[in-house]
């Protein structure tokens, strides 16, 4: 008996450690889910904040359209991340029903085994009957195996009892974890559906605007220009101080650089600076202190034409008025650009990396200034027409452009 109650009890260890492997997993997935879903509802919380920052009569339709699409696209996200959060609760649940099962039919089945055993033992339970059992012995030997044999009875009966209230607290744990994930999962489906209300009163909302845009194609491409005319005049100028900043330092140190594809000649102290830029590859603070990204980096669809390219050099990271441009790494002021009719810019050297900051109103550094990472350039501009506050931010490697996304932390 004693080598089949320790295989019993080796093989009850196995499944427990099991079992809580499994939870521990799922655990950890359901914690991981959870706060991509918190991002994103923190996500969308900001775009209702800074992207529609003021009344929709007050922004032009190019910008409300962009948000909108913003918007959608991280209600998609956002009620993908709460149906996989669902899903796993319904895997976790089902898994707990067939377990409460099983152990509903151990626990009856220990029961009847015990009470079969009870119901022996009472009838002959009296002390007599054990005193008789033992002297009705025909040696020693045998009277000894007997008493070990009522021994390990007696033993055996507390193991049951013990087996039996162990079940029962086992079922009763896994009875409340039942009640809990559904009444999570109850939640879970409440605010998706309550998302996706949302969405497709916001795709409502899209339809609407992308109708009466199409009503006056006219004055939407007349936007759309305007928007391309600004965003090339600023990347000539940011191209342009590169490529003057990069003959002005090589001639410093005595090197000529004429080229349009010329580079930096590096001193050792800039290399070194270089070096520690490229090694923060993906992992440099924002240009912000608070902020999301309105827009990537590259070439993207028109939110309502969609035949038509857009091309962006940098990333607008939209945040709240009053921000400000902050550097992402130390290095030297090398420019300060001053678009005619626009507004005020910095360019920060890093080795022979350039980031540009540019949509301030008011600048905190000149000209030839170190800065350190965190450090503060300028105060944002927030545009009075529609209450938006946005940073246009900029990544060089000599005169190659990179995309902001792939060096600053989760961009």
């Amino acid at each position: 008996m004693g080598n089949n109650f320790f295989f019993k009890l080796i093989l009850v260890v196995i499944i427990t450690v099991s079992s809580v492997t499994i939870t521990y997993g799922q655990t950890n997935e359901q914690k991981s889910l959870e706060a991509k879903r918190e991002k994103l509802q923190k996500e969308i919380l900001d775009i209702n904040r800074l992207l529609f920052a003021e009344k929709k009569e007050k922004g032009n339709v190019l910008d409300q359209m962009e948000a909108l699409d913003k918007k959608i696209s991280v209600r998609q996200q956002l009620i993908r991340v709460t149906n996989q959060q669902s899903n796993l609760l319904n895997r976790k649940i089902n898994a707990n029903i067939r377990s409460i099962s099983k152990l509903n039919k151990e626990l009856k089945e220990v029961k009847d085994a015990y009470a079969s055993m009870i119901q022996k033992s009472y009838q002959n339970k009296s002390q007599q009957s054990r005193l008789l059992f033992l002297l009705s012995s025909t040696n020693f030997y045998q009277a000894f195996k007997r008493l070990q044999y009522m021994q390990q009875y007696t033993e055996y009966r507390k193991e049951q009892g013990l087996q039996i209230a162990a079940k029962t607290e086992e079922l009763a744990l896994l009875n409340k974890d039942l009640n809990e994930e559904r009444k999570v999962k109850e939640v879970l489906i409440a605010q998706n559906r309550k998302a996706k209300n949302k969405l497709f009163g916001e795709i409502k909302a899209q339809k609407e605007l992308l109708s009466s845009i199409r009503k006056n194609e006219s004055k939407y491409t007349s936007v759309i220009n305007k928007k391309k005319k600004e965003a090339r005049k600023i990347d000539k100028q940011i191209e342009n101080l590169i490529r003057k900043a990069i003959v002005a330092s090589n001639k410093k140190i005595g090197k000529k650089a004429k080229s349009s594809s010329a580079k930096f000649i590096l001193t050792p102290e800039a290399t070194t600076v270089a070096n520690n830029f490229s090694a923060n590859k993906g992992k440099l603070i924002w240009p912000v202190e608070k902020g999301i990204k309105s827009q990537g980096f590259g070439i993207y669809k028109d939110a309502v034409y969609p035949g038509i390219k857009h091309q962006s050099n940098g990333v607008i990271i939209a945040t709240d008025e009053g921000a400000k441009a902050r550097s992402i790494f130390e290095g030297e002021v090398i420019a300060i650009l001053a678009v005619p009719g626009g507004n005020k810019g910095v360019q920060i050297k890093h080795g022979n990396f350039i980031s540009t900051y540019y949509n301030l109103s008011e600048l905190y550094v000149k000209k030839g200034d170190k800065v350190t990472a965190k450090q503060e350039l300028g105060t944002i501009y927030t545009n009075r027409s529609n209450g938006q506050t946005r940073l246009k931010f900029y990544l060089y490697q000599d005169t190659a452009r990179l995309n902001p996304e792939e060096w600053v932390y989760q961009l």
